[in-house]
């Protein structure tokens, strides 16, 4: 198999949808950013065991997301070694809200285990719709021309978000 990845997977399907809807699969999605990797090595690095990730891994496979670049025989087994089939997943349609919120427990379960002291600001603050668009296109630039350093270097979570959150209706005097 090759071990080519795609540069973009639109996830719009109820399937893919219902694949992510569990906080440890984007966690995969994320471990697996750049290398491929064996349910072994996706266990020991996210502490789980590996029937858990081997279940997840399987959801994600019959959702199109990963796949077996490779197979190594080991010790009389057969070692799968798997990778995500995109370097970008663009979430759009239906599920796409509720998808969000997952991706953002995922997130902040890799903070809670991230080495080094992650940076967050978190700020309201009032902007026109013209100024919260140039925001987004700003940002959602600067994420998206990132270049990879290569193998050996060390890997990097990047949140951003620009979000009108819930907020009660002023009063007028």
């Amino acid at each position: 198999m090759t071990d080519e990845m795609a540069d973009r997977l639109d996830v719009s399907t109820a399937e893919q949808f219902k694949a992510l809807s569990h906080p440890l699969r984007h966690r995969l999605l994320f471990a697996l950013g750049q290398e491929a990797a064996t349910i072994s090595q996706l266990a020991t690095a996210l502490g789980t065991a590996k029937g858990n990730i081997a279940h997840h891994l399987g959801v994600l496979r019959d959702a199109g997301m990963v796949r077996v670049t490779e197979t190594r025989q080991v010790r009389g087994g057969t070692e799968q070694y798997y990778r995500r089939t995109a370097k970008i997943f663009n979430f759009t349609g239906e599920g796409e809200r509720a998808n969000t919120a997952v991706a953002l427990q995922a997130a902040s379960a890799e903070l809670q285990s991230a080495t080094g002291k992650p940076m967050l600001n978190l700020r309201n603050i009032r902007l026109t719709e013209k100024q919260a668009e140039e925001l987004q296109t700003r940002l959602s630039d600067l994420v998206h021309d990132l270049q990879d350093a290569g193998p050996g270097e060390a890997r990097y979570g990047v949140v951003v978000s620009v979000y009108r959150p819930q907020q009660p209706e002023p009063t007028r005097p």
